[in-house]
């Protein structure tokens, strides 16, 4: 495999169950990366498992353009159900998140008739040309790949943590705001926009979540200028955050929503679900793709969602997510190390600092993540300096595993900083 496909860790895995991986040499260890936030549901889920051995005596593969099957119309009638919004809606089916980000966008400047996106500063949106054109972090994600799509304009995250001196977090929020209406003046006109595409809670760019009065912004803006809105769940969504999607927590309503990792405990879907005079605005023929709505990856997101809709399974998450923050907020105040413990719900992350001066730390991030593997946990990086490590577990992690982890990255925090 190429040098670019880097691996984060050297482990090789033989299986997985809940929240625990086993080794190529018997070793089990606790999951927190969760495949890059995919297993929300845990590893093999025995209704997901079960439903795909089913799926694979049936059907394998027809093509969603050639013919259509009931796995797929099942899991859009689904998906246009629970998302937010109360506007008849369609999905359409996708492979992977970028597939359902840049979809989105298409359909967005066929309804519009117009070219520009708006994105911001931290984002990551796939690995697409048009998507990686959107995506911010430009050293690890984007050297030597351009020449990039056109017509992208980038504006500022507001990212409380590293605001001006001199101004509190709520002075900050309107602040942002208020440059977000300066863009539309000083980088692009409102008219000329398609769409407007934000992460409610940053994934790549280090579990920093929109504040509710930028979001509200964002809303405001689109209504006014007839911009479609995209709320990018691929990572924040499906439950990650305590509610089935992340921008649920702002009350605010997009007209778009994009899924993908955990919708299917780690089969390969994604989707794409809006109002319906959005989703109709290709030309048939304009959308779709050789494996999309695959019937074995359709039953796998349909028996995937029967598990994390259920309330009782959202309740627990919330919960796990809180005990988890209690033991970060108390490693942030015996490590000086840490500037920032953030997210929200069970979408977690710390920031590791140098100083006083919020100089970032990946050096110190690396060793961290290297400590917790040696110890049985997996962790990985994250943020725009690589200086997160993000908390990615099964929603379906126990107390006693939660608490376990947290013993593990306190020891390897200690060893890492260690004079």
């Amino acid at each position: 495999m190429p040098t670019g496909a880097a691996f984060l860790t050297e482990l090789g895995i033989r299986s997985g169950s809940g929240a625990v991986v086993r080794d190529l040499d018997g070793n089990d260890l606790l999951d927190f990366a969760g495949g890059i936030g995919v297993v929300g549901a845990g590893h093999c889920p025995p209704e997901v498992t079960a439903a795909i051995k089913r799926q694979a005596d049936e059907l394998l593969h027809v093509c969603g353009i050639v013919a259509t099957y009931e796995p797929q119309v099942a899991l859009a009638e689904r998906m246009n159900q629970i998302a937010p919004g109360d506007a008849p809606k369609k999905t359409l089916l996708m492979n992977s998140g970028a597939e359902a980000v840049e979809s989105a966008v298409i359909l967005s400047r066929a309804h519009t008739g117009r070219a520009g996106i708006l994105v911001f500063e931290g984002g990551y949106h796939g690995r697409t040309n048009m998507t990686l054109s959107m995506t911010s972090k430009y050293g690890l994600f984007k050297k030597g790949f351009g020449p990039f799509a056109a017509e992208i304009y980038r504006v500022a995250f507001p990212n409380v943590l590293r605001r001006p001196p001199g101004m509190d977090p709520e002075q900050f929020v309107g602040w942002s705001v208020d440059r977000l209406y300066d863009a539309l003046v000083s980088q692009v006109d409102g008219s000329a926009l398609a769409a407007i595409v934000i992460e409610p809670v940053q994934g790549e760019g280090g579990f920093v979540p929109a504040p509710k009065p930028f979001l509200q912004a964002i809303r405001r803006i689109c209504d006014e200028h007839g911009i479609v809105m995209i709320a990018d769940e691929v990572q924040a969504g499906m439950g990650r955050t305590g509610k089935l999607f992340s921008i649920e927590h702002s009350d605010v309503v997009p007209d778009i929503v994009t899924t993908a990792k955990s919708l299917g405990s780690g089969m390969p879907i994604s989707a794409v679900t809006g109002r319906s005079d959005i989703m109709d605005s290709a030309h048939p023929g304009g959308l779709g793709g050789t494996y999309s709505a695959n019937p074995v990856a359709a039953v796998a997101a349909l028996e995937t969602l029967a598990l994390i809709t259920d309330q009782a399974f959202l309740d627990r998450a919330v919960e796990m997510g809180r005990r988890l923050r209690v033991g970060l907020d108390s490693l942030a105040e015996k490590y000086a190390c840490i500037a920032d413990v953030r997210g929200l719900g069970p979408m977690l992350a710390i920031e590791l600092v140098k100083d006083d001066n919020l100089t970032p730390d990946p050096d110190l991030t690396l060793e961290i993540t290297k400590g917790t593997l040696q110890r049985g946990l997996i962790t990985i990086r994250a943020g725009l300096y690589s200086n997160c490590v993000r908390f990615l577990p099964p929603l379906t992690v126990t107390d006693a595993q939660v608490d376990e982890a947290l013993a593990v990255l306190d020891d390897s925090i200690a060893e890492a900083t260690a004079p």
